[in-house]
């Protein structure tokens, strides 16, 4: 079973929110998930996620999607200061 840690999107028209989720590759984007592992709101620019479940999942395999790679490394990242 390959699994991979991809976005799950939600809310309505023009008003995207999405779940960070550990789903089955083979399963829908928006279907069956295996665990909820945080969310990015891209209005607000808000992102959480369960750090010790995200390394939990890396460590046994999960590939993480494009998007959610940057978005954790970018969560990472010291602050820029001004």
């Amino acid at each position: 079973m390959a699994v991979a840690i991809r976005l799950s999107r939600h809310g309505s028209k023009k008003r995207p929110f999405y779940r960070i989720v550990a789903a089955e590759k083979r399963s829908p984007r928006d279907g069956r998930f295996i665990e909820l592992l945080g969310t990015y709101d891209p209005r607000k620019k808000d992102f959480h996620i369960k750090r010790e479940q995200y390394d939990k999942w890396i460590s046994n395999g999960a590939q993480p999607s494009d998007t959610v790679r940057s978005l954790v490394r970018k969560s990472d990242a010291p602050p820029a200061s001004a």
